[in-house]
């Protein structure tokens, strides 16, 4: 792993660091209660609780929610990418597609492993110069290991000048 992979992980896991990442970064991830619970080389745990600022009128987690704690499952894994990269590469998410299978209402926890395709990706981007796209899957499951929602985010990674 790159050292500053290693850097990053440790920023984002780090119990007051990666609170205040959130805080200043992603404010409404912060509010809403979206937590990393875990990052690898090649994996991203996050969880979105059910309370009363992430639910919707139905008695479940807003989709938004949803939405917000699996883009940062892959997001993550691409900044950590990128992170101290040279020459800098920027991201950016093209598109998101979501499929819901179940209620959400209770703690929902969306895994992405596709930590070496984002790797990958970010070292052809730097080599070619061109721009790389990836789209990356993220599941969420409730407690019971059942699977509430799937999404899939592309992201784009082009090397600047």
């Amino acid at each position: 792993m790159k050292e500053s992979a290693t850097q990053f992980i440790k920023q984002l896991t780090h119990p007051l660091r990666g609170k205040l990442f959130l805080l200043l970064k992603l404010p409404a991830a912060f509010f809403s209660g979206v937590r990393i619970q875990s990052i690898t080389e090649e994996q991203c745990v996050v969880t979105v609780p059910y309370k009363w600022f992430s639910q919707n009128p139905f008695r479940s987690t807003y989709f938004a929610c949803l939405a917000m704690a699996a883009e940062m499952t892959t997001g993550v894994l691409g900044l950590m990418q990128i992170s101290g990269r040279k020459p800098a590469v920027s991201m950016l998410v093209v598109s998101i597609e979501g499929n819901f299978f179940k209620k959400a209402t209770d703690v929902t926890s969306f895994v992405c492993e596709a930590g070496k395709e984002f790797e990958r990706l970010v070292d052809e981007a730097i080599a070619t110069g061109e721009a790389k796209t990836i789209k990356a899957k993220s599941i969420g499951q409730n407690k019971a290991g059942e699977i509430v929602a799937e999404f899939y985010i592309t992201w784009s990674f082009k090397a600047k000048n």
